[in-house]
């Protein structure tokens, strides 16, 4: 039996198949004992070395929770700021005016070619030099300002690049009957460009989360990564616990955030395709009307 997208399998792909998906269950299962005795035999598994993080609450409250809270802190207003900002540039980036496009164009581009870290190095010298951020804040305003920077600029690409992928008959019947430019924009190619943009959107805002920890890195700022290493150091270099749990919570919050997103984009994929309307004779002649003034207008 066929089907429309791919034949279907005989025995001898069956088989096949079988075979490879055991063959490689015991490889997964052979690198996974591997991986297990080496760490037993480094003594990584000792219940002393656990013992912070499934036992008691001090590791936490210590040193887990304000970095997590720094590095939602800091990703949470780089998202806040960069999308706003990256509409702004990939709807600039389409004008049809050449003094709005090509310095929209010339922003976009050179921060995107830009590593994020330098944007954070160059921040925190910016805020050290001309400004009056006190000592403590200036690595969460640096961090905050590279992330800014950096994923505007790649969300701005990808503004410009779902606004271009709808067909031009969307933005030509807006036209036709009366709608200015900035309402076509607006009412017609945003709506439209917002759900095909999320998954690409989501995937920059995970990027966010996970680039806070240059900053730790780098600039010590107090982000979870950099708690682990305090931690790890404070109790008995546990390396492995530690940025095993780091690990868990940024999978944890990551999966969330995609989680949201894509139960946010199929709830707006429903509501478009239950949001048809069957239209009057009246209705007609109401939109033949408001089209008419639109153009004389």
């Amino acid at each position: 039996m066929t089907s429309v997208l791919y034949d279907a399998q005989g025995p001898r792909a069956k088989r096949r198949n079988v075979l490879y998906t055991a063959l490689f269950i015991v490889a997964f299962a052979a690198v996974g004992w591997w991986v297990y005795s080496a760490l037993d035999e480094k003594h990584q598994l000792d219940w002393v070395l656990w013992k912070p993080y499934l036992s008691g609450s001090e590791a936490y409250t210590t040193y887990i929770w304000p970095g997590l809270e720094n590095t939602l802190k800091a990703a949470a207003a780089a998202m806040v700021i960069a999308l706003p900002l990256g509409a702004v540039l990939g709807i600039a980036r389409l004008s049809d005016h050449r003094w709005i496009r090509v310095p929209a164009a010339i922003v976009v581009e050179f921060f995107r070619a830009i590593p994020v870290l330098v944007l954070m190095i160059f921040g925190l010298a910016l805020y050290s030099q001309y400004t009056n951020v006190t000592t403590d804040d200036r690595p969460l305003y640096a961090v905050v300002t590279g992330l800014v920077l950096y994923n505007a600029a790649v969300l701005a690409e990808i503004v410009r690049a779902g606004i271009l992928a709808l067909p031009k008959g969307q933005s030509e019947a807006a036209m036709a009957i009366g709608l200015r430019k900035n309402q076509v924009m607006r009412l017609v190619l945003l709506p439209q460009a917002v759900t095909a943009m999320l998954p690409a959107i989501v995937s920059q805002l995970v990027v966010i989360v996970k680039d806070t920890a240059l900053g730790g890195a780098v600039l010590t700022f107090p982000e979870l990564l950099s708690s682990a290493n305090t931690a790890s150091g404070y109790y008995g270099a546990n390396t492995i616990a530690s940025f095993t749990v780091i690990a868990v919570i940024y999978l944890i919050i990551n999966f969330s955030l995609t989680s949201f997103a894509s139960w946010l984009e199929g709830r707006l994929r429903r509501r478009k395709k239950s949001t048809g309307a069957v239209l009057g004779a009246q209705d007609v002649a109401d939109v033949a009307g408001t089209a008419a003034t639109g153009v004389s207008a």
